[in-house]
């Protein structure tokens, strides 16, 4: 069968009227506001002429934005945009256009992850939400979610010498250089209920009114959620809510003087809540409850907030860009003309 001159264009259309949201997407935000961040995190010494020219920084980015959406594997990316006509439509390809390959992708997250660049990135595209008044500040939110990384199968003894903070003699040896690449010695344990999680958090603390994620710090799964409050938390926050994992006066005393706190309180076994402080929980929880609207998302319409790749310095890469990219979806829709009118 013959291609026509337009079958392409017409079927870009029908994928348009089909509800396409990566063109919503493209429409909503400009790309181009991330590549003096870009840059500067990929900028090195110059070699000299020669050699075939790199992809250009805001596609590679756009990149990872899609294997975040989609949570995709490297591979799996590099097939999705070769078979996909909405992947090269947002990538601004053409079906003559080379796509980066699984190596340059790995390649170029991993640069940006040495560089640290994924907080630049999340920062930088935070302040433009703050300066479009999309972050209210009527309200902070805190929680955090669980981060699971693949699993390792160590023995009692090697499992012991990492909860102690060193790496097992064995895998120093030189002909184990090889398995300790594949080792992950920074993420934990951690059982909550009856479900056993295996890596590490993504602490994060929300706009009530916009749902827009205002700052973020990353932990192994083991650390609780309390211990990085104080971290999240700041002069810019005026109402706090968070549920009762964050309640105890030691806790308050180091959070910012004047700080609304509209915590959760805690019952216990020989001094249960009373009904006021339960009715007060329940006016508490509809705010509070928004962020798991946010894990929610991160969750369903982001395939799942795992880490794929072994190490705290690439779990930190891996939450910034979930944050970043849940802050761009809700942008989007935050600034569709239905929502606007209300």
């Amino acid at each position: 069968m013959q291609i026509g001159l337009f079958d392409e264009e017409k079927r870009m259309e029908k994928l348009s009227k089909l509800g396409d949201s990566l063109v919503r997407l493209n429409k909503a935000i400009d790309w181009e506001q991330f590549r003096p961040i870009l840059a500067n995190a990929l900028k090195k010494e110059s070699k000299g002429a020669g050699g075939r020219p790199p992809y250009d920084c805001v596609l590679m980015f756009k990149i990872l934005i899609l294997q975040r959406i989609y949570n995709l594997s490297d591979d799996q990316t590099e097939y999705q945009i070769n078979d996909r006509m909405s992947f090269m439509r947002f990538l601004g390809l053409a079906l003559e256009d080379r796509v980066p390959d699984a190596k340059t992708i790995w390649l170029f997250r991993d640069t940006l992850t040495k560089a640290r660049a994924a907080q630049a990135l999340f920062d930088g595209f935070a302040a433009q939400l703050e300066a479009a008044h999309l972050i209210t500040r009527t309200g902070t939110i805190v929680d955090a979610t669980f981060m699971d990384a693949p699993r390792q199968r160590n023995t009692r003894d090697e499992n012991a010498s990492i909860k102690a903070g060193n790496i097992p003699e064995e895998w120093q040896k030189e002909d184990q250089s090889a398995k300790l690449r594949q080792k992950d010695t920074d993420a934990r344990w951690a059982k909550k209920g009856n479900e056993l999680h295996y890596g590490y958090k993504n602490h994060v603390k929300a706009d009530a009114e916009s749902k827009l994620i205002t700052g973020y710090t990353v932990t192994s799964a083991n650390v609780h959620d309390s211990r990085v409050l104080a971290d999240l938390v700041d002069d810019d926050d005026y109402v706090l809510y968070a549920d009762s994992a964050y309640c105890g006066e030691a806790i308050f005393a180091a959070l910012p003087e004047g700080l609304e706190i509209q915590v959760h309180e805690k019952g216990s076994r020989n001094r249960p809540l009373t009904e006021e402080q339960k009715e007060h929980n329940k006016e508490k929880s509809r705010v509070r409850v928004r962020i798991e609207h946010i894990f929610g998302f991160m969750t369903n319409s982001m395939q799942g907030i795992t880490v794929r790749w072994i190490g705290k310095l690439r779990a930190d890469f891996n939450a910034g860009i979930t944050n970043l990219v849940y802050n761009i979806c809700r942008y989007e829709f935050l600034k569709r003309p239905c929502f606007a009118m209300g």
